[in-house]
């Protein structure tokens, strides 16, 4: 067996979880459940996560149909909060199509509602479907949603600390409920947000919600290094990731932030099996299901908001212009991928179909391990943000065989030490 990590050391996890998995033919997949009330699967693999001991359930979210249907993640996690007591709840919330003040008060009333538990992941919409919901006629540009973005956490950040330790009186006999010496306007007026304060919400339990950020390009590493507690990020192999990792602490010093203030959690997508061969047949079985256009659409959309569908399918991937309207590290990560191995489009999409991009690990409980290990130990990770194939049989296999694997190397926690999520993640 592997040496144990050191105690004062262990990994972080939390579980990204998408209506029937992570791979794109999850839905079709036999075991997917299509039958009972989206709530009712949530529940159920939120509470298993919790008896596993993870740190977070995270939810992505689009304000665009581009896939299933999806609930709105504040209103879901709200609704688990209720059905759980330990484990953290992190939404995401788009800056580039909400405004500050809502945000701020849903994540706020979220962290309440679920005494600390709460994380808000902060991103810029990568979705060009979304503008016309909101009355626009193109997408917002990369380089004004960024900036938008850093108006928008500053606007959120400065309401979450709008009331001061003992701004609450609660004195019935005096008749007095707040010292209004200790609550403050924010009074903000920016290029993009003017926003007076302060918020109707009591102060978060956790001192303010966790804050994740997702974006590895450089305007988002920027962002992330001055503003964020955790960094989800799609790294294909130890050596990029180790890259990252030692780019994304040194930003955070030219900040004067400790190394261990951010915790850098790449994704992995992990198909498990009792066997190594098992868990290829199951691979196979997920990518043999696989829509030709469902396929198409997934590169599409992540390459950064391209229509292919003229291109042929077994032809190579064509050179396309530096996006404006999605994700510009995944469209620099997929274009190196398709050149570095001469990956048709059909290859490149079905590479794709499930991690999207991210680290992916076929094999058994002990091989899953091995790689996490290996990561965490190498200045790669502080841990992993787990992208199961499907649901509930994906995450099923990684909660039964791979965590326990983790915690007998004594890298993983066998019970939670506290209640909150910045406790659970080891965050100030």
């Amino acid at each position: 067996m592997a040496p144990a990590a050191p105690a004062h050391r262990q990994l972080s996890l939390t579980a990204f979880l998408m209506r029937h998995g992570h791979h794109v033919a999850a839905w079709r997949h036999p075991d997917t459940d299509l039958a009972s009330p989206p709530f009712e699967v949530y529940r159920n693999v939120v509470q298993s996560a919790e008896r596993a001991c993870l740190d977070a359930v995270f939810l992505a979210d689009s304000m665009a149909l581009t896939g299933a249907p999806s609930l709105e993640p504040v209103t879901l996690l709200s609704a688990l909060a209720a059905v759980t007591s330990r484990i953290g709840l992190i939404a995401t919330a788009t800056t580039t199509y909400n405004e500050p003040y809502t945000v701020a008060r849903q994540f706020a009333s979220l962290d309440s509602i679920s005494n600390g538990r709460a994380g808000w992941n902060l991103v810029t919409s990568d979705n060009a479907a979304e503008a016309a919901n909101f009355g626009r006629e193109r997408h917002v540009d990369h380089t004004t949603r960024y900036a938008r973005a850093r108006e928008f956490h500053a606007v959120v950040d400065g309401l979450w600390q709008g009331f001061e330790k003992g701004a609450f009186v609660d004195d019935k006999a005096g008749g007095q409920l707040l010292d209004p010496s200790k609550v403050h306007r924010l009074d903000h007026r920016g290029e993009h947000f003017s926003v007076a304060g302060p918020l109707n919400v009591p102060p978060s339990p956790q001192g303010k919600p966790v804050l994740v950020q997702a974006g590895s390009s450089e305007t988002g590493r920027a962002l992330a290094a001055a503003t964020a507690d955790v960094v989800f990020t799609a790294q294909a192999t130890l050596a990029d990731a180790q890259a990252f990792y030692r780019d994304m602490k040194g930003r955070i010093a030219g900040h004067g932030r400790a190394p261990d203030s951010l915790r850098v959690m790449p994704g992995i997508f992990a198909v498990v099996g009792e066997s190594a061969g098992q868990a290829q047949d199951k691979f196979a079985q997920l990518q043999g299901l696989i829509e030709p256009k469902a396929g198409l659409a997934l590169l599409g959309r992540m390459i950064g908001n391209f229509d292919l569908s003229g291109y042929p399918l077994d032809g190579p991937l064509p050179e396309l212009p530096v996006t404006q309207d999605g994700q510009r590290s995944r469209q620099q990560l997929l274009t190196a991928l398709a050149q570095g191995e001469n990956l048709s489009i059909r290859q490149l999409y079905e590479r794709i179909a499930g991690g999207r991009g991210h680290f992916t690990v076929i094999g058994t409980a002990k091989q899953v391990a091995d790689q996490m290990q290996a990561w965490f130990e190498e200045g790669a990770a502080d841990g992993f943000n787990l992208m199961p194939p499907t649901l509930p049989g994906g995450l099923d296999d990684v909660l039964r065989l791979v965590v326990p694997e983790l915690q007998r190397r004594g890298l993983f926690r066998t019970r939670y030490e506290g209640t909150t999520l910045r406790s659970h993640l080891g965050l100030r």
